[in-house]
Formats: C-alpha cells, structure tokens, sequence
C-alpha cells in the first residue's frame, strides 16, 4: 500500500543490540583513531582522579608538617597535569569531530547510493519528501549520537572504574553507599527507556510527514496559486506542524526525567556520604583530608553516570532515525542483477516478447500474453486507450519491472539474466514529462554522455533544430534553466531532451508520447530532427497522435493488456477495426477545426 503524505510510515522494529550492533560497524573503519582518542582520555581522566589524592595528600601530610616545599610541588604539579589535560582534551575533540563527520558522510553515502539501485515500486510508494527526510534527517540525527559513543561510552565506563577503585581504596563503607545506589537507578531508567523510544519513533514519523507534505506543496506552488488555495495548505501545514510539536513536546518530557533522575540519587549518595563521613570521623576511623577527597570524588563518580545517562538518552532518542535508515537498506532491490548475469554486448536491435504477463502487487494482470517480434532499426508503434498497458510494455522492456510470466529477449538474450548496467547504458527512454536537471542547457544535454565535448554537445543540438532557440537565450548554451528546467517552454525542453538522447546514442530508443507537448510550429522544427534520432535504431513510439506515427514499420493497437490489432498504417486502415476508428475519430476532429 502506498505511503499518503499524512500517514505514518510503518517501520520495521528491531531489537536494541542489533541496531548498535549495526551502527559500530561504522564506526570499525575507525577503530585505530578512536582507540588513540580513548587513550587520551584515559589520560584525561588519570589526571583528574590524581588530582583530589594529591589534594588529600598536601591537607592530611604537608600542611601538618609545615612542608612549603611539598606544598608549591604539589601545586606545581596539579597546574602542570590539568595545562596537559586541557591540551589533550583540544586534540581529541577535534579527532572525535573528523571521526563522526567521516562516519555520516559514509553512512549518506551508502543510503544515497542505495536508493539509486532501488527499484521504480520504491519510489511509487514514497512522497520524495519522506525519502529526503531519511536522507538528511535521519542521517544528522545520528552525528550526536556517534560524537557521544566515542567521547562517553566506553572512556566514561572506564573512568566510572577507576573512580570506584580509588573510592573503594580510600574507605570501602562510603563507597558501598554509592556503589549501592545504582541498581535501582537502572531500573528506572530502562522504565523511561521503553516508552521513550516509541515517542521518538512517533515524532520522526511526524516529522517525515511535515517534509513531504513541504516538498510537494512547494514543488506545485503553481497551481496552488493559480486555484487560490494559499489559506487551505496553510491549514494543513499547521495541522501538521501541530502534530510535530505535540509528539516532540511527549518525547522530550520523558526524556526530561533523566537528568532529574540522576541528580536526585547523586543528591541522596551527597547526603548520605556526609552522614556517614561525619560518624566515621568522630570516631576517628578516617581523616578530613579523606572526607574532602571523598566529597570529590563522588562528584566524580556521578559525573560520568550522568554522561552515561546523557549517552543513553541520545541513544534512545535516535534509535527512531537509525531504524528508519535501516528500513531502507534492508530493502533489497525488485530489480537487480542475478548471481549469474553476464554482460549485455553491444545491441544489433532485435526484440522478442514471448507470451509476457504482468500483474503489479495487487495482481490484477497488467499483461495479458503479449507476443511480437521487432527486427534490428524498425520503428514500432503502440496505440491504445489510456491505462491498456502501452507504458507497461516498455518499461518491461526497460527492466523497470520484471516480467510476471514469460520472456523479453533483446538480440536473443533474456534481458533477466545480463547486467542492468550494460544492457540500460545502450537504452535511451524519452517521457512526455520532460526532466532537466537545474544546471546549464549545456550540462542537461552533456548528461546523455558526460564524456562529450562542447562541439558534440552542439552538433546534437544542431540536429534536432535546438540550435538556433538556444543561441537566443541570454548565455546561450550556458543559460540555467532553473529547477526542472521552468524557464524554457514544454517545446524547448523536449528539445533539449531530444539532444540528449541523440547524445547517447542509444540502440533502442523509446518515445513515451515525447512529443505530445510541441505545439505545431515546434513539431514542424523538430521532424528532421527526430527522423535522425530513429536512424537506424529500434524504436517504440507511443502516441496519441495517429499523424506522427503513419510511417512506423509496425503499428500494435493495445486494449485490455492485449494486441488487439497489428500491421502497418495501411493494413490497418484496410482492416476498418479499432485503428481504423480511432484515426477517422483524430481525422474529423482535425477537419472540424479543433
């Protein structure tokens, strides 16, 4: 079922383990940076745990004795390790940032990359706005995630060790006080963690839903306007942002108990430790310096239990975003290369459909036994009503889908079974809804073969009669033509796409009503040029414009998924069967002065 703008993707839960799981595998490429930027915090942190033991030792040993001398060392010494501490701390940040913006950049890579492989049901089921949302939200969503993993999982449980060493060391009955605090502040951290992560799952939704429905309404912000619908999509938009807001505010107000959380037991282990400190030293069983020493290490040892819980919460807070990247890379491709396919040689022309079905997901046939043979340069003709399965063919052909039942064989081969990329690479497909890229003319038509030079660019131009339109325009061939290409008429940009095409010199070329959008005067421009552009290559051609196609070598009329009618513009007419009709139909309209 496709995805509506306004409804929550459904995404595939995964468990914690293997999710984190996943996201240190990128992180292993790293593995010798990250153990350098741990040793370093290590380091950090030694000089932070000396630090209260050096103070202990110039309060409980030199300050009794009067040792000025023992005094300035020490104090020498503090100055000298917390300058070093602050110096390494420079360096490692600035690795932990190169680590996390190399391991986003992959990640956006790899998701890109991706997408590209994945096939057209994909994209028929996904608003662009969501899937731009997983690219670029998702993604950013994560860098906090991975900056903390290196900076605070592992060097915060380890300094959470060594603290505990070193309480336990000083005075086992105070450190039992803190240590004895933990458990049950797990406990109520995973509460909040298992009702967090939904609430972060339901507002990346929400999100998602507020960048399609942004994308859409912007891309057709013409027809907004030209119906007046400004206050309607504001309404809506509102509405939406209004479910973000609220599914944030419930996220992070669950989230917001953490910090509290810990602060309350770090306040108890506070009042406790003093308690306790305050009986032991009347007793005399410890010192002031060691009550000191205590008070700050048990600063310490809470500190990197906040940390710790800080990282949790961004874990639990981006399990949403990295589960909503997984969803699409677990996705295989509907069409991909078999283990066994072999590289497509280059194309003579010939194409065979034998007895091919197609059904899309809901199984009713697209298709219905299609058969027919071309020879290598015949320009063949699909006719029919709309929605009798013209376009189905050639993207069949295409490999946008796979066939349900039977055989598309291209120079006798199973298009099935030889590489994607060779066999696509030497197809050239034209739609009626023309796409440019928002560059110059130039590029657009340089994009059927990125290897051309400027003179090639320009004889393929020339050819199809863009030339001398072009050479008006205020830069010429280094005109932008803005986002798909608005600034040119529907005319121009078929030409231009014509030019690329030309460009690529594809074996096979299909024209999915490529030229219902050129007004007359254009047509008349463009003949030569499309005549030139069929030279000599198989060609399909649909059109609902009888009159372009009268000297293709084979017309096929389509109606219910089937072949119906097929033989040449002449046989055809002679039959006086739904050819026939259609064309006397297109003819009185013409004749009427439609």
């Amino acid at each position: 079922m496709s995805n509506a703008i306004e409804r929550d993707e459904k995404i595939s839960s995964r468990k914690r383990i293997d999710i984190i799981k996943r996201l240190l595998k990128y992180l292993s490429p790293y593995s010798g940076r990250s153990i350098i930027v741990i040793l370093l915090m290590v380091f950090v942190m030694l000089c932070g745990i000396i630090n209260p033991y050096l103070l202990k030792v110039a309060i409980d040993e030199k300050v009794p004795n009067n040792d000025i001398n023992g005094i300035i060392l020490i104090g020498l010494s503090l100055l000298s390790l917390n300058i070093l501490a602050w110096i390494l701390s420079r360096i490692r940040w600035t690795m932990i940032y190169s680590i996390t913006n190399n391991i986003l950049i992959n990640i956006r890579h790899e998701l890109y990359s991706h997408i590209q492989e994945l096939s057209f049901d994909f994209f028929d089921k996904r608003p662009v706005g969501k899937i731009l949302a997983r690219v670029v939200g998702d993604v950013n969503a994560l860098k906090n995630l991975f900056n903390q993993s290196i900076q605070s999982l592992i060097p915060e449980l380890l300094n959470l060790i060594l603290v505990a060493v070193a309480m336990l060391t000083l005075n086992i009955k105070l450190a039992l006080i803190c240590i004895l605090l933990l458990p049950p502040l797990a406990l109520a951290m995973f509460y909040i963690e298992i009702n967090s992560r939904k609430r972060w799952e339901i507002y990346r939704n929400k999100r998602s839903n507020l960048n399609a429905f942004t994308h859409e309404e912007f891309s057709g912000i013409k027809i907004v306007q030209a119906f007046a619908k400004e206050d309607y999509t504001n309404n809506k938009f509102e509405n939406l942002v209004s479910e973000l807001k609220h599914s944030f505010n419930k996220a992070v107000q669950l989230n917001d108990f953490f910090w509290p959380l810990v602060e309350i037991f770090s306040g108890i282990a506070t009042v406790i430790l003093f308690a306790v400190g305050y009986r032991l030293f009347t007793k005399g069983e410890i010192e002031v310096g060691t009550i000191i020493a205590f008070s700050m290490y048990i600063g310490m040892f809470w500190r990197p239990i906040m940390n710790l819980s800080n990282f949790y919460n961004t874990l639990i807070t981006n399990f949403a975003a990295a589960e909503r990247i997984f969803d699409i890379l677990d996705i295989d491709p509907a069409i991909k290369d078999t283990k066994y396919a072999k590289k497509m040689k280059k194309i003579k022309g010939s194409v065979e459909f034998k007895n091919v079905n197609f059904a899309y997901e809901n199984n009713i046939r697209i298709l219905k036994d299609i058969s027919f043979t071309v020879k290598p340069g015949e320009k063949v003709a699909l006719v029919g009503s709309t929605g009798a399965g013209k376009s189905t063919i050639v993207s069949l052909l295409s490999r946008f889908y796979d066939v349900s039942n039977g055989e598309i064989l291209v120079d006798g081969e199973n298009i099935n079974k030889v590489e994607l990329e060779s066999y696509r690479s030497q197809m050239g497909v034209m739609l009626q809804d023309t796409f440019l890229f928002s560059t110059t003319i130039m590029e657009n038509i340089r994009y059927g073969r990125l290897d051309a030079t400027d003179d090639e660019v320009i004889e393929a131009a020339k050819s199809v009669n863009a030339h001398e339109f072009i050479m008006k325009l205020e830069k010429g061939y280094n005109t932008e033509v803005n986002e798909r290409g608005s600034r040119l008429s529907l005319g121009q940009r078929q030409l231009i796409s014509f030019a690329r095409a030309l460009l690529a010199n594809p074996r096979i070329l299909i024209l999915d009503e490529a030229t219902a959008n050129i007004d007359t005067e254009t047509e008349k421009l463009v003949q030569y040029g499309i005549e030139k552009l069929l030279e000599g290559r198989t060609s399909f051609v649909i059109a609902h414009r009888l009159s372009t196609i009268r000297d293709c070598h084979k017309i096929m009329v389509i109606e219910g998924g089937q072949i119906v009618e097929m033989g040449t513009h002449e046989e055809l007419l002679d039959n006086k069967g739904i050819y026939y009709n259609l064309y006397m139909a297109q003819y009185s309209f013409i004749k009427e002065g439609a």
